[in-house]
């Protein structure tokens, strides 16, 4: 029997709502050219006060006998699916370099024309000797900056941040030599960030890792934290959610391994997001020494900071309780090498603690 195909308006409005819809559920894509000779010339070129940083949009490998002392900026949508390949070079931004103070590679959303935000997805380092920091961030550095602060003023402040921050970061088997900046700080909103492979050295003035507030949904897994901080922790989590963080060793984290805690109120900011839904398991935390803080504090604040009650008064968040609320997350298995379980405090029921051993 021979079969009609439809005609006419009808399946005209039909097909055109089908390719709308195919459209609509297509993968998002993130793809980016292989850098010109130009850029990469550029790249090695000494950074100068005049020409300090380069901005890289494209697929770039270097070899392992470079030294880029420009600071690499990588921002907004034109920057998604950027590759970074240092192939064991050296991206120095320590002290007595040009760039000395800032982030050795920022990676940043930027504003758009409509008054929104072009965000970088999908972007990839790899095998880089990191001499000084990586900053990732989305409306603002910090949880103090100027759009955070008024977007956090109001309700659905979390999924603004979220949508404004880069998100999908991969750092691969990277080498962190510290010189007094956090050499790992995910701004507010950061999601879906990967850490492997990587380790941590040096001297930090703060954490080795910052989870700011409203980030989510970040796995670091098979690293090495050796950071020698003044007073902090290897890694704060920041009211920061439903994150990984498994399988890495800390050496002689004496002034802390991971806290979860929320920053009341600091800076005039209200905290929306709760750090909840965190895994912690399969770490190892090596001391050399005792007199060391927890290994792992849930609730390491609890409202106990003088600028709790900086922020304005709203009927959410911080501002409508400055404790950390630090629940339902999980904490198992960790090794606590020349240390005991008194190194894993915990203050809600809600949380587990479960089979972590000296």
């Amino acid at each position: 029997m021979n079969e009609k195909h439809p005609s006419g308006p009808a399946f005209l409005i039909g097909s055109f709502c089908l390719v709308a819809l195919a459209i609509l559920v297509l993968p998002e894509k993130a793809e980016a050219k292989a850098c010109s000779a130009k850029i990469l010339t550029a790249m090695r070129a000494p950074a100068t006060r005049e020409s300090s940083s380069i901005e890289l949009r494209c697929d770039l490998t270097l070899d392992a006998a470079d030294v880029i002392t420009r600071q690499i900026l990588i921002s907004g949508e034109m920057a998604s699916g950027a590759v970074l390949d240092c192939k064991g070079g050296t991206l120095d931004g320590s002290r007595g370099t040009p760039n000395f103070g800032k982030p050795t590679i920022l990676i940043r959303s930027v504003p758009d024309r409509n008054g929104g935000w072009s965000v970088p997805k999908a972007v990839h380092i790899r095998n880089c000797v990191i001499k000084g920091a990586i900053r990732i961030q989305g409306l603002g550095t910090n949880g103090q900056a100027k759009a955070v602060k008024q977007s956090s003023l109001t309700p659905a402040h979390t999924v603004r941040a979220q949508a404004s921050a880069p998100a999908r970061v991969t750092l691969d088997r990277l080498t962190f030599r510290a010189d007094g900046r956090i050499p790992l700080y995910l701004g507010p909103g950061v999601t879906g960030l990967t850490l492997g492979g990587s380790t941590f050295t040096g001297t930090s003035n703060g954490t080795a890792v910052y989870l700011d507030a409203e980030s989510a949904g970040n796995t670091l897994s098979a690293n090495t934290f050796a950071v020698k901080t003044k007073s902090r922790e290897q890694i704060a989590i920041d009211g920061s959610a439903r994150n990984v963080i498994t399988g890495n060793i800390f050496e002689n984290p004496i002034n802390g391994g991971i806290f979860l805690y929320r920053n009341c109120g600091e800076g005039g900011t209200i905290r929306h997001q709760t750090p909840q839904h965190n895994r912690i398991s399969g770490n190892i935390f090596r001391y050399e020494s005792s007199g060391a803080k927890p290994a792992i504090w849930l609730n390491s604040r609890n409202g106990w900071s003088w600028y709790c009650f900086v922020d304005p008064a709203r009927p959410f968040g911080s501002s409508l309780s400055p404790l950390d609320f630090a629940q339902f997350n999980t904490v198992t298995g960790n090794r606590l090498e020349g240390g005991d379980a008194s190194l894993i405090r915990n203050s809600d029921e809600n949380n587990v603690i479960e089979g972590n051993t000296p």
